[in-house]
């Protein structure tokens, strides 16, 4: 844990009062656009542009509208009111991921998110016995991690899947933009409904902060599930054990936790424990920036 037990318990105490955490939210969404617009990201004006195409025929397109949503999926996630079921959601992904990260390192800036992936898909490829033909991306988002995927292996075959059809529609324009031939499956990723031993690795970019313990181990079990013997389960996420979390001030954990309903929940899973239940070999959990971890873990 970033914070013992009693700190994190008081500022959940805090956050309970809404009046609090509202204003939490509102502060820290404000500086993040703050932050990325002092960079020279335009956020407020690319997303103006972007609310002029036909996002609604996009929807169409990708949307399940027989999917039956988690109910820890229908709350505030990232200062939105509706979580990650919306379009303001799903049109400033990027430029928010451009501001957190900026500050992964001193002199990163901008370029901080790029480097993020770039560390990650390094430890990947000096770590895996092959290059995968077939992956699956889970919690995709708008499509940031799956282009990075065919960036890296541009002989596979990307699958994204994502809880948002609203992201999911994101992705499609952009991967389109790119020409790139990534498929969009809208489901849970903890029940994906895709055939068993379909792919040779299934990877998660900054997907597990963002869930209840109970939805991570069933994800665990469905990679499993989804994986061929061999395969590769790989994620990229937040590392509790970083001096950068642990030293973090509370008053700047307090803005992190209001736009992190299941942050207490995350860094206090145990990936080696799970993951092994799951019946992977126990994992190799390398550090990938001062704040972040990755986790490959093996399918015998």
């Amino acid at each position: 844990m970033p914070k013992s037990g009693v700190i994190s318990g008081l500022i959940n105490g805090i956050l309970s009062i809404k009046p609090i955490y509202q204003l939490a939210k509102s502060r820290a969404r404000n500086m993040m656009i703050q932050r990325a617009e002092n960079m020279g990201i335009p956020w407020r004006d690319r997303v103006a542009q972007l609310k002029q195409h036909d996002w609604d025929s996009e929807l169409a397109t990708v949307e399940n509208p027989n999917l039956q949503y988690p109910d820890y999926y229908l709350t505030s996630f990232h200062a939105y009111d509706h979580g990650n079921l919306s379009w303001d959601a799903a049109l400033e992904v990027e430029f928010a991921a451009y501001a957190v990260h900026a500050k992964l390192w001193p002199e990163s800036g901008i370029d901080g998110d790029r480097r993020l992936r770039d560390s990650y898909h390094q430890i990947l490829q000096q770590s895996l016995s092959f290059s995968p033909q077939t992956i699956l991306d889970i919690g995709c988002s708008v499509g940031m991690s799956s282009c990075a995927l065919q960036d890296v292996y541009p002989q596979a075959q990307i699958t994204g899947l994502d809880l948002s059809p609203y992201f999911l529609a994101v992705a499609q324009y952009r991967a389109r933009e790119k020409n790139y031939n990534i498929q969009w499956h809208h489901a849970l990723a903890e029940d994906t409904g895709l055939a068993s031993n379909s792919f040779d690795m299934v990877s998660a970019f900054l997907m597990f902060h963002e869930l209840p313990q109970q939805a991570a181990r069933s994800i665990f079990q469905e990679a499993h599930r989804l994986l061929k013997p061999g395969g590769y389960f790989c994620l990229m996420d937040s590392n509790p054990r970083s001096p950068a979390y642990k030293n973090m001030p509370p008053y700047v954990f307090t803005l992190l936790k209001s736009t992190e309903p299941y942050l207490d929940q995350y860094f206090t899973l145990d990936l080696d424990q799970e993951l092994t239940q799951a019946g992977f070999d126990a994992p190799t959990i390398v550090p990938s920036s001062p704040r972040h971890r990755t986790v490959i873990a093996r399918r015998s």
